[in-house]
Order: C-alpha cells, then sequence, then structure tokens
C-alpha cells in the first residue's frame, strides 16, 4: 500500500491564505481596513496568536500595513516588499556548489532576451534614455563607485525598454545578487573603459534595429564580464595579487 505525507498546516497559515485570497478576489480593496483581530478571531474560529502570526505574514508579502493602535490596512504589493523575499531565496541558491556558474547562466538568457527585444521594440523615447545611460556611463569613468552605479542603470534602462514591470523586477533583483561581482571586475583600472565600449556596441546594435547583433553584442560583454570575475576569484583563492 502506497503512503503519502500528508504536511500539517498551522492555523495562521491557513488564515493568511484565505484573507490573501480575499485580497486577491477584492473582497477586501486597497485602502480598505481589515476587520479587528476580534472580528477575525470570530470569523475563522481562532486564538488570537493564529490572527496575529498571520496578518504579520500578510504583512511581510505586503498586502497590508500594521501600524499601532489602528486596524491593518490593505495596500498594494511593492517591489520593495517583494525583492527581499526574492533575494534571501536566491542568495541561498548561489550559496551552493556552481552557484555562481548558474547565475551567470541565468544571467545571459536573461538579458541577451531583453537585449533582442529591446532592438525589436525600442521607441525614441527607449532611444533617448538608452543615450543617456550611456553618457552617464561614460562620465562616469574613472570613479569606481560612480561607474558601478551607471552600469547598474544602463541595464536597468535596457529592461525598462522592454515596457514589462516584470522584466524590470527581475532585473532589479539580479542587480542585488551582481553588486559584489561588480565591485570586483569594475574596480581594475581600464575595466571601465571595456564595459563602456560593450555598452556601446550593445546600443549600436539596437539603434540598428539588429536582434541578433543586439544579443551577440550583450553575449560577449557578459561572458567577458563573467571571464574576468572567474580569473580574479581564482587569482585570490591562490593568494595572488
Amino acid at each position: 500500500m502506497k503512503k503519502y505525507k500528508i504536511e500539517r498546516r498551522t492555523l495562521s497559515e491557513q488564515v493568511a491564505e484565505r484573507l490573501e485570497k480575499e485580497i486577491r478576489d477584492g473582497h477586501y480593496k486597497t485602502g480598505d481596513t481589515m476587520p479587528s483581530e476580534r472580528e477575525l478571531m470570530e470569523q475563522f474560529g481562532v486564538g488570537r496568536p493564529a490572527i496575529r502570526e498571520a496578518l504579520f505574514y500578510l504583512q511581510k508579502l505586503g498586502f497590508i500595513a500594521i501600524h499601532s493602535g489602528t486596524r491593518p490596512r490593505v495596500i498594494k504589493p511593492t517591489l520593495d516588499a517583494v525583492l527581499p523575499r526574492l533575494f534571501g531565496s536566491l542568495r541561498g541558491l548561489l550559496e551552493e556548489p556552481d552557484g555562481q556558474t548558474a547565475l551567470q547562466e541565468a544571467r545571459v538568457l536573461f538579458e541577451v532576451v531583453v537585449a533582442r527585444t529591446v532592438a525589436e521594440s525600442a521607441t525614441k523615447a527607449d532611444l533617448r534614455r538608452l543615450d543617456e545611460a550611456l553618457a552617464a556611463n561614460r562620465a562616469a569613468m574613472g570613479d569606481e563607485a560612480a561607474f558601478k552605479t551607471s552600469d547598474v542603470a544602463f541595464h536597468a534602462a535596457l529592461a525598462q525598454a522592454t515596457g514589462n514591470p516584470i522584466v524590470v523586477a527581475l532585473h532589479d533583483a539580479m542587480a542585488l545578487l551582481l553588486d559584489d561581482r561588480r565591485a570586483l571586475v569594475l574596480y581594475r583600472e581600464g575595466d571601465d573603459e571595456v564595459a563602456y565600449s560593450a555598452h556601446c556596441n550593445i546600443v549600436a546594435a539596437i539603434v540598428a534595429g539588429s536582434p541578433d547583433q543586439a544579443e551577440a553584442a550583450m553575449r560577449a560583454h557578459l561572458e567577458h564580464h563573467y571571464g574576468t570575475y572567474r580569473n580574479l576569484t581564482q587569482q585570490a583563492a591562490r593568494g595572488r595579487p
């Protein structure tokens, strides 16, 4: 006879799941106040601890705001609420063997598609923002911290040019994971010039409306970036300057 493992969910998890569904279904709309703890206790037939844990969980997800002395209020989940959870989960994956390689492969898959998409659909406004990002890139050369910031902004401008907010959110999450790598790769003299030149090639392909060239330019850029990172970390592991 087959045996199955049955998951025993806590009361608070069940309450949170039901309340989240009611928020998603529009029973509680943005700006609405939630019922009091006592009302929720009566509604679900559970104690105060289960209600408080459920509300705290919904607050972590970004569905409600809790302030002392007032009832919880429904809010619209924001990027600031979602990213820390996504970031924390991905951080754990990076600690696994070959985690950095997996991140690089995921980044290439993501960014080359972004480059292709932008080359196919960029508007004049998108091209203007990319030109502005390139100008900021160039102006920041020689200043390690400023160039790293402009590097993130350039790739963010590409993500924004897709017109897809999920793509933008994924870019922002990935940018957090890549922060240490950027700091390592861009600190050496001349590395900023290499990155800027690669960015210019990507934008030139987008302006030309060539998805293939945009993909190739992005792929070459990321492969060079990761190759530099891999070499530096290997040298550091061997104790070489």
